[in-house]
């Protein structure tokens, strides 16, 4: 009774705050506030696709020297399992990139890095792209 009570209360003070949010901002500010944390979340998810990649590649050389040194004791398929996964991770934000342009066609936004300064080296002032 008490863990019903107690999501019941959740429930509703997620509402309410929700609400209050709305209140003050406009739905359009909450909507933008959603986006701009969706797209942070995207960022997190392409750089532990890049870490978890790298470390499965590790992995597998890792791996492939044990099965060197006792073929009997590690089979063969354990690294090359692990180098394909490791290869698959690596390759999921292009793959993201390019299932989004198929989709949606140019005007398909992707979640990543926003807002990059280029440096102009002729001493005028720098611009935003």
């Amino acid at each position: 009774m008490k863990r019903v009570i107690l999501g019941v209360m959740a429930i509703l003070s997620f509402t309410i705050g929700t609400a209050a949010l709305a209140a003050l901002s406009g739905i359009g500010g909450v909507a933008e506030s959603a986006t701009s944390n969706l797209a942070a979340v995207a960022r997190l998810i392409t750089a532990a696709s890049y870490v978890a990649g790298m470390a499965f590649v590790v992995g597998a050389v890792v791996k492939f020297k044990a099965h060197k040194d006792n073929p009997t004791q590690i089979p063969i398929g354990t690294p090359i399992a692990l180098l394909f996964v490791g290869a698959a991770l690596l390759f999921i934000p292009s793959v993201y990139k390019v299932s989004g342009s198929t989709l949606f066609g140019a005007s398909g936004v992707v979640g990543g890095v926003s807002g990059i300064t280029e440096f102009n080296t002729s001493g005028g002032s720098s611009k935003g792209k």
